[in-house]
Formats: structure tokens, sequence, C-alpha cells
């Protein structure tokens, strides 16, 4: 459990980052996984919304985006659920989904 969520807050910091890459060459952020797939920002297993035992949600428009990362089942591939937005923050929850509202990882 602890290497998925390891993973999991890798892969936001890797999203927060290529975000702001897109939005430099793009002058706007992604909508979607498959536009930063296809513009070759992530790999397909990220760009899949499923990696090492996590469940990724994107969404995005203009001068926001957020990702959501749960773990696909709760209590076994993990315990927390993350989230971070354009801000760079990268939030938890030790219990149930993670949202702009919640508690940042130290």
């Amino acid at each position: 459990k602890a290497g998925n969520e390891a993973s999991a807050i890798s892969s936001l910091r890797t999203l927060t980052t290529v975000n702001n890459q897109y939005r430099t060459r793009f002058q706007t952020y992604a909508s979607s996984f498959a536009n930063l797939s296809a513009a070759g920002y992530i790999d397909s297993v990220l760009g899949s919304g499923t990696k090492s035992g996590y469940a990724f949600t994107y969404a995005g428009a203009g001068n926001t985006w957020t990702t959501s990362a749960a773990p696909s089942t709760a209590g076994t591939t993990g315990d927390r659920g993350f989230f971070v937005n354009e801000s760079g923050v990268i939030r938890f929850s030790a219990s149930g989904a993670a949202t702009s509202a919640s508690s940042p990882l130290d």
C-alpha cells in the first residue's frame, strides 16, 4: 500500500509539472489525460487513468485543472485519497476522496 500511495503522489507531481509545460506551449491547461498523452507529456499507463492500484480522474479547462487519485480497492491498494490542482499543492484524505479543502501533504 505504501508503494502505491508513493506512486500516486509521484504521478500527481508529474501532472503538476506537465500541465504547466502544456499551458506554456498551448496557452491553456489540457482538458483531459488524452490531451496530455497525445502531446507526449504522460505515458499511456497514467493516461489510462489507472496506475499502481490507484484510479485517477482529471478535469481541465482554460486556466484550471484538477486531478483526484483514489485507491482502486480501498484498504487493499491504498488507504488515502489524493487531490491536486493548478496550485500544485497535493492534498490527502485519510478516508474517502480528497478535495481542495483537504489537508496538504507535509
